[in-house]
């Protein structure tokens, strides 16, 4: 397939700028993914799709406060960092710009003075290796001085940094949150559980090669990024429990879906292990464990849209996202849901 095969047309008034308040009365588009049919709800009425003995897998990764503003030493130059993967100890990979102010043995000051960083090594790719150094711990540290790395389709300031975690977030590590997981309440989990859904635990951290564009025209040519994922035992047993009992797995995001679609991939099944995984999922893909999932709406020619064209049909997606475009359902990080079942 072409890449451009996963083109629509989006006005840019429907890329949701702010969450929505509470989290779960954003709308919700229900589509069968076996018809394509297609019903407009809230996120709240998801409850009635759940059946009891079925499962919910979230993806519990927190977001960094990853994106820090550095002077530096010689000059007083501003230079942004965004952390992208810790390499060992305070010593990170990161995307800085402008890169050409930050050369190897490069001394930067964050916060005042509170953090130091030194340019020690230039990936391939250009990033740039900083080791940080700070009295405090440098999560704490981090937490201080950083900023939400949000997308950068979203150009408003974000007022509470905790909107962008999910409510049940709590393994620091991702450069992006999973968005789909925003939708959740405490509340709304609480009644979930209550109905007899259990809920299974995940951690995938999420990188920002979640969104980097598709550059090659066919599809079988792109090479995704990888990220680092976990299955604790609980989930493995529950996943497995559920499907023995005929209950449905459904995944809360595409970094939920990927995770267990590598692991079973890899081992037969979903069992309790961590990687790393750089998993593909596109139109052909035989699906191993999901029964349903619950997405966002991605942007055009993404692999996003790619992954839950594999699960719900081509045909079906693009007709749907053709649909939420003319309902103006709003898009991307901070917009709806679409539950596939």
């Amino acid at each position: 397939m072409k890449t451009s095969d996963f083109y629509y047309d989006l006005p840019e008034g429907l890329i949701a700028q702010t969450p929505i308040e509470p989290r779960d009365h954003s709308r919700l588009l229900v589509m069968n993914k076996v018809s394509g049919e297609i019903e407009h709800k809230h996120f709240y009425d998801i409850l009635d799709y759940l059946n009891e003995g079925d499962c919910l897998i979230v993806n519990d990764s927190r977001v960094l406060p990853a994106r820090i503003f550095g002077t530096k030493d010689e000059t007083g130059a501003n230079v942004e960092f965004l952390l992208l993967k810790q390499i060992e100890n305070n010593k990170w990979e990161t995307l800085c710009k402008p890169g050409k102010k930050a050369k190897i043995g490069t001394k930067f000051n964050f916060g005042d003075g509170i953090m130091t960083g030194t340019v020690v090594d230039i990936t391939e790719e250009g990033n740039r290796i900083v080791d940080f150094q700070c009295e405090d711990n440098f999560y704490a540290t981090l937490d201080k001085i950083g900023q939400m790395p949000l997308p950068p389709y979203i150009t408003e300031k974000l007022q509470d940094k905790e909107r962008y975690q999910t409510v049940y977030s709590h393994e620091l590590g991702s450069a992006a949150a999973p968005t789909a997981g925003l939708h959740f309440t405490k509340e709304l989990m609480k009644k979930i559980e209550d109905k007899g859904i259990k809920i299974g635990y995940i951690t995938l951290h999420v990188g920002l090669g979640t969104f980097r564009p598709v550059k090659v025209d066919d599809v079988n040519n792109h090479k995704m990024h990888s990220e680092h994922y976990e299955v604790p035992k609980d989930t493995a047993t529950l996943i497995k429990e559920t499907k023995a009992k005929g209950g449905r797995v459904i995944a809360v995001g595409t970094t939920s879906c990927r995770t267990l679609e590598s692991v079973a991939s890899e081992h037969g099944e979903v069992k309790a292990c961590e990687g790393w995984t750089d998993i593909f999922i596109y139109p052909g893909y035989k699906f191993k464990v999901l029964d349903g999932l619950i997405t966002n709406f991605h942007l055009p020619e993404s692999t996003l849209i790619m992954l839950v064209s594999a699960f719900a049909g081509y045909e079906n997606v693009m007709n749907t996202y053709k649909v939420a475009v003319e309902e103006k359902y709003r898009f991307f990080s901070f917009g709806d849901a679409m539950l596939i079942i």
